[in-house]
């Protein structure tokens, strides 16, 4: 038994001294770069085939093709990496999930090379080079370790590491050369990338697709360090690997089993997926979900007119054999589904092979069990997306990278521990429905199934849920402030792209009369999802382009071609635009506005002058802020009045006394239109609350023990404006924050009330769905989406639902009723945009609106507007915050000013 266990922690060693040289070259790209380098294994697997090359097909001694390889070719690639494809990413400011796409379109390119190079079999007679002594190679992993720590601990190379690592655009201040640091950076990832690659090619398959899943499987190691601690990494690569070979002693029994030693033998995927689903996640929230288009693509009619031509042509042109035409409609629904999550939704899911490879086994098992084919298949679909519910919930409170890995965990997880099972898939069959057995028949079946999934994606997309989507997707911050439940949401398109999946994967199977685990491959996964990335995620057209494309190409004689070729697309994101936008566009084209303009103008999208306001009743210039009929120019009775002496106060009563009126006019049409929330039941508005939106006793400290808030009490007087001014740090925004729900506080530190009753646990769609609205210092619009869109979104997802003037009414109030409502939000410049946010928050009938800094980007006619506005709306009853640097906005609208410093109100 000692000698057995020892033989084991050996052979464990081996193995977790591969998977700590992956954990050390990630950490240190990461590091170095900011970039997670999904790559690293295929790298991997091309160093291992040069390394063969040279030495078994090449002759040359196994010492020299080594150094070769390791030090020349390994590094050579890396650095091909960073000139070619991820500086030009860094120089065009492109966010970290266009950074993924190009690691993942590295992945794919390099494996199809591999194919197209060296052929798709597995190769066993890879060099050994470090003999079969585990201690060696944990002895090279512990002194490249204590190297890297030496020269980032005692080097200058490492100081300068630190600071790009710390603060990028700071350190190139200081004079460091970050190019430099992230050259040296990739070169050392894939030096690492080349020894894990030769080291474990004599053990495992030296194929193109084994090798690299199998290096993406160690990444658990790095996810544990938290991309940052090598010793970290290297301690639970070589505990997992160990663990890992220790567990194959035990033969469980029972029909658990099967199961039970699958997962012993794949212990580096149970870790990466409690990495990716349990611990905090890699990166975080913010620029991190897939960009939406640069502009929405129209498909012309006659365009969709020959593509059902040419997916009809087999019927009748083709032998009675289709073998490769059903592969097409059944991929297609697969790839809708990534159309669903990734275009729509903005989210990085690579694990829809999972989904769909669940389909067809699951279509399998109810048909041998003696369901008919068909049925079988409809009750799948419902089944594999409660497998998406219930793996979709964990998920979606993930971001960015972490999402992504949390995708691909799942993926990776149910192909090594069922998809390719025997205890799973032994003895199946998968034969096609009586009287579909003809190639010809099961292909009509197909595109009568494809053509309702692509109607039903296309209702989703053009109702409220598709706008929901595209919000999310353009900014999922400011979706949340426009009502949208972000996570239901999430995990509804997560759960409808798992359902498709399944349906296409098991249309697949049927096609194919065998249910084959390798059809349904993670790496396959990752092929589909780079195809849909680089034609366009979100068009409708994508999915039967991409099947068409994939199909086809693989099965031409060049094995590999569709992989290369989507994979270059893939790795040059950013510099090539998805080709499905190389389309017309035709419902959100330019359209001519009134004076010639057709965009932004000059100004490329900045604030800029409109001049005078037009005559009031008269229609404003596009663009334009919209002249308000009023007599209120600030303050409390509409005149301009410092705000000074009036702290605490409301000001004289407006107009001398008389009620303010509950109507403006002078919008686009010169019509008469309420403008706020409003106390006039009969236009429908929202009461304003009887105590209003109020802080207690709040205090906020971040993570490292900086105190933002203390002990902040503050009450928002209801149809009033109250400002809050401070110098920077005061901790404005963070009491913004907790107001509108974006930051609530711990338990005991205080409370956050509306109307009496306390909303502190509540989230930010939550509150603006009970009547609380807020606008962003940094826009927050979505530019994706129309003018009216945007608009219509706020009206949907609030209060304002069960009014559907409100949306028209917003628009008039602020100008935005003529053509300008049908343009896309992306072309408009910042003026317009401040207002397109202002109108979208106002059409869900809040009762309260926070403002953050509302004037930043505007020039003075603009403010002017502003003012007049903010003023019009108070005299309403709306109760309006607004956080301000402007003091004579301030001056010219707040009855309360609150000054903060210190994260503590003075006055």
């Amino acid at each position: 038994m000692t000698s057995l266990t020892y033989e084991l922690t050996l052979a464990g060693l081996a193995v977790g001294s591969a998977a700590a040289l992956t954990g050390i070259g990630l950490v240190v790209t990461y590091r170095a770069t900011g970039v997670l380098n999904l790559a690293h294994g295929a790298v991997a697997m091309i160093c291992a085939y040069v390394l063969r090359q040279l030495v078994v097909e090449g002759g040359w001694p196994l010492p020299l093709g080594a150094l070769v390889t390791l030090l020349v070719v390994a590094p050579a690639l890396g650095l091909v990496l960073d000139r070619g494809v991820f500086r030009p990413l860094a120089l065009l400011g492109s966010n970290p999930a266009q950074t993924l796409v190009a690691t993942i379109g590295v992945f794919v390119l390099l494996v199809g090379g591999a194919v197209l190079l060296w052929g798709p079999g597995a190769r066993d007679d890879a060099p050994v080079l470090l003999g079969d002594d585990p201690w060696a190679q944990l002895a090279a992993v512990v002194a490249l370790a204590c190297l890297v720590g030496a020269v980032t601990r005692w080097t200058r190379f490492g100081r300068e590491l630190r600071a790009v690592v710390d603060n990028r655009p700071l350190a190139v201040l200081a004079g460091i050369d970050a190019d430099r640091v992230a050259a040296a950076g990739w070169a050392f990832g894939s030096f690492t990338a080349g020894l894990t690659g030769v080291l474990l090619a004599p053990y495992v398959r030296l194929d193109p697709y084994g090798m690299p899943l199998l290096v993406v499987e160690v990444i658990a190691v790095a996810v544990i360090a938290r991309m940052r601690s090598l010793p970290v990494a290297v301690a639970a690569a070589l505990a997992i690997g160990v663990a890992q070979a220790q567990l194959t002693r035990l033969h469980p029994e029972g029909w658990a089993g099967p199961l039970l030693q699958a997962v012993g033998a794949n212990l580096f995927v149970v870790a990466l997926l409690v990495a990716a689903l349990v611990l905090p996640g890699v990166g975080g929230k913010g620029r991190d979900a897939l960009p939406p288009p640069a502009r929405a693509a129209h498909v012309p009619p006659a365009l969709w007119l020959v593509v059902g031509v040419l997916l009809l042509l087999p019927l009748g042109l083709a032998g009675s054999d289709l073998h490769t035409a059903v592969q097409v409609p059944a991929l297609a629904v697969i790839l809708l589904s990534l159309v669903v999550v990734a275009g729509r939704g903005g989210q990085i899911a690579l694990g829809q092979a999972a989904y769909a490879g669940l389909g067809a086994l699951f279509t399998a098992l109810l048909a041998s069990a003696g369901i008919p084919t068909l049925l079988a298949l409809v009750l799948a679909v419902p089944m594999v997306a409660v497998t998406g519910l219930v793996t979709g919930r964990p998920a979606i409170r993930r971001h960015g990278l972490a999402l992504a890995l949390a995708t691909l965990a799942v993926g990776v997880a149910v192909s090594r521990f069922v998809l390719t099972q025997p205890y799973a898939t032994a003895g199946l069959s998968l034969g096609r429905p009586a009287g579909l057995s003809d190639d010809r028949a099961f292909y009509a079946l197909e595109l009568v199934v494809l053509a309702g999934c692509l109607g039903l994606v296309a209702a989703l997309r053009r109702g409220r849920a598709g706008r929901a989507l595209a919000a999310l997707r353009d900014h999922e911050p400011g979706a949340e402030a426009a009502g949208v439940p972000v996570p239901r949401l999430k995990l509804l398109a997560f759960v409808l792209g798992a359902a498709l999946a399944a349906l296409g994967g098991g249309l697949l199977g049927l096609g194919l009369r065998a249910f084959d685990p390798e059809q349904y491959d993670p790496v396959r996964g990752l092929l589909w999802f780079a195809a849909v990335l680089v034609l366009g995620a979100d068009s409708l057209l994508t999915p039967l382009a991409a099947a068409a494309l994939l199909i086809t190409l693989d099965a031409g004689p060049q094995a590999g071609t569709a992989a290369a070729l989507i994979g270059l697309l893939a790795a040059l994101t950013g510099r090539v635009p998805p080709l499905m936008t190389l389309l017309p566009s035709a419902s959100r084209q330019a359209r001519p506005l009134p004076g010639g303009r057709t965009g932004a103008g000059p100004t490329g999208g900045r604030a800029h002058g409109h001049g005078p306001p037009a005559a009031e009743g008269a229609a404003p210039p596009a663009g334009g802020p919209a002249p308000l009929s009023t007599s209120r120019t600030g303050g409390a009775g509409g005149k301009s009045v410092p705000a000074g002496g009036r702290t605490g106060g409301h000001g004289p009563p407006a107009a001398d006394g008389a009620a303010p009126p509950t109507t403006r006019t002078g919008v686009a049409d010169g019509k008469s239109v309420p403008v706020g929330g409003g106390t006039d039941p009969a236009e429908g508005s929202a009461p304003a609350p009887r105590e209003g939106l109020r802080v207690h006793d709040l205090t906020l400290t971040y993570p490292g023990g900086v105190t933002a808030l203390s002990h902040v009490t503050l009450a928002l007087a209801p149809a009033r404006v109250t400002a809050l001014v401070g110098p920077n740090g005061a901790g404005k925004s963070t009491l913004f924050d907790c107001l509108a729900g974006t930051l609530r506080p711990r338990r005991g530190e205080g409370r956050v009330t509306l109307d009496g009753t306390d909303i502190t646990s509540r989230s930010a769609h939550a509150r603006t769905r009970l009547g609380i609205a807020r606008t962003f210092q940094r826009l927050a619009v979505f530019p994706s989406l129309t003018v009216e869109e945007n608009v219509r979104l706020g009206q949907e997802q609030n209060r304002g639902r069960g009014d559907p003037a409100a949306v028209e009414r917003s628009l008039r109030l602020f100008g935005l009723a003529g053509p300008v409502r049908h343009r896309a939000a992306a072309d408009l410049p910042t003026g317009t945009l401040r207002r397109v946010e202002l109108a979208r928050a106002l059409a869900g009938r809040p009762h309260t609106l926070l403002l953050d800094e509302p004037a930043a980007g505007l020039d003075a006619a603009e403010t002017a507007a502003l003012a007049r506005i903010l003023a019009a709306l108070a005299a309403d009853g709306l109760t309006v915050l607004v956080v301000e640097h402007d003091p004579d906005l301030v001056a010219g609208i707040a009855h309360t000013v609150h000054i903060m410093e210190g994260g503590r109100i003075l006055s």
